[in-house]
């Protein structure tokens, strides 16, 4: 994935390139696990960088398993408002692009008199391969 023209920090970069090579969700300490030998010793230093990569977009968190993907949509601009598929069986997960989820809650919130500021969905189910299986 491309870095833009964002500069990034080694401990960023770091962290990215482990979650944008993992074919799953990873908790922070599992990303700590993986890179101590690459220099970073306390999760604040990976908490810190997953925090900024979420900031500008490179990193969403899955809030339901407290685990984080890298994203791979180029110039996603979902930092706070975020939609996810995610396999029960394989914890496979795949981001919904679409504004149209973001204008569809705006109205809904309108409806009820609600200030709606962002949203983090996250649906369950089977991913196409799993399905298959069963």
């Amino acid at each position: 994935m491309a870095l833009a023209s964002v500069n990034l920090t080694k401990n960023q970069k770091t962290v990215l390139d482990i979650l944008e090579n993992s074919s799953e969700p990873l908790k922070a300490y599992t990303i700590l696990f993986d890179i101590q030998k690459k220099g970073i010793k306390s999760p604040l230093q990976v908490y810190r960088a997953l925090d900024k990569l979420i900031e500008i977009g490179k990193v969403h968190k899955i809030e339901s398993r407290n685990s984080y993907v890298a994203c791979k949509h180029e110039g996603c601009n979902a930092k706070t408002s975020t939609s996810f598929l995610i396999c029960e069986n394989c914890d496979s997960v795949t981001e919904l692009t679409g504004n149209n989820l973001f204008s569809y809650f705006s109205k809904q919130a309108e409806k009820n008199n609600f200030n709606y500021k962002k949203h983090n969905l996250e649906i369950f189910g089977l991913c196409e391969n799993c399905k298959l299986k069963n």
